[in-house]
């Protein structure tokens, strides 16, 4: 697909996921009535469903990124153009804005408002560098050995996560910082914000790294596999 399908593609499919989140954590709270790990679960269960739908919905359109983390190792691993690599995060940001917008309207909330859930603190940070680099891993894995497995293995290691990390796993920049935009069970307070990010980055590169060693190769990220798979059976990364 030319560059502007694709930017369309993971602006949506990125809005659509923030508003799983949003939307079913908001759902998941209002319904438990108070036990937070019924609507933990419920939040993932839906989170999980969600990503398995949306990477095999919109993967053959962008790759379904929808993940500033996974951008920055195509670009590291030179499968996207710095230009695309930056286009692709502006989208994602601004998709993950209009998920949680859509959201809120959803649940009769303000379009947007300040979290006030704290999460801060070493095991936070340690938890998001984890949960980043996981992430990438199964990525980067499933790459090499049954790419059409990635949907399933993505969206089966974040519900995972999301009980193994005390930070519930955001491993996304994009999702970090609209979930400051939401004031629900999701949120997280902005303040917080600069510290995930910089433990997601620390996380995806260190993952980017190792796992270019451990394959020894430039094969393109799982996603981008299939992306390409429809057209090219090769699948080339995407600056050929």
């Amino acid at each position: 697909m030319d560059l502007r399908r694709r930017l369309c593609a993971e602006w949506l499919g990125t809005a659509f996921l923030l508003a799983t989140v949003v939307g079913s954590g908001i759902m998941a709270e209002r319904l438990c009535g108070g036990n937070i790990g019924l609507a933990l679960l419920a939040n993932a269960i839906a989170t999980g469903g969600g990503l398995i739908a949306l990477i095999l919905t919109f993967g053959g359109m962008s790759g379904a990124h929808f993940n500033p983390a996974v951008s920055l190792a195509a670009l590291l691993r030179r499968e996207l153009s710095g230009y695309e690599a930056g286009l692709y995060m502006l989208v994602q940001v601004l998709g993950a804005f209009c998920g949680v917008a859509a959201a809120h309207g959803m649940f009769g909330e303000p379009l947007f408002f300040a979290s006030h859930h704290i999460r801060t603190g070493p095991s936070q940070w340690w938890s998001e560098f984890i949960a980043t680099f996981g992430l990438l891993a199964v990525i980067f894995g499933c790459s090499r050995s049954r790419p059409e497995a990635v949907p399933y293995a993505v969206a089966s290691y974040i519900v995972s996560a999301y009980w193994f990390t005390a930070s519930t796993s955001f491993a996304n920049p994009a999702v970090t910082l609209a979930r400051a935009a939401t004031d629900t069970f999701a949120g997280i307070r902005p303040s917080d914000v600069p510290s995930f990010i910089a433990a997601q980055l620390v996380g995806a590169g260190a993952a980017t790294v190792l796992f270019g060693w451990l394959l020894r190769d430039r094969a393109p990220l799982a996603l981008d596999l299939m992306a390409n798979a429809g057209e090219d059976r090769t699948a080339r990364p995407l600056q050929d």
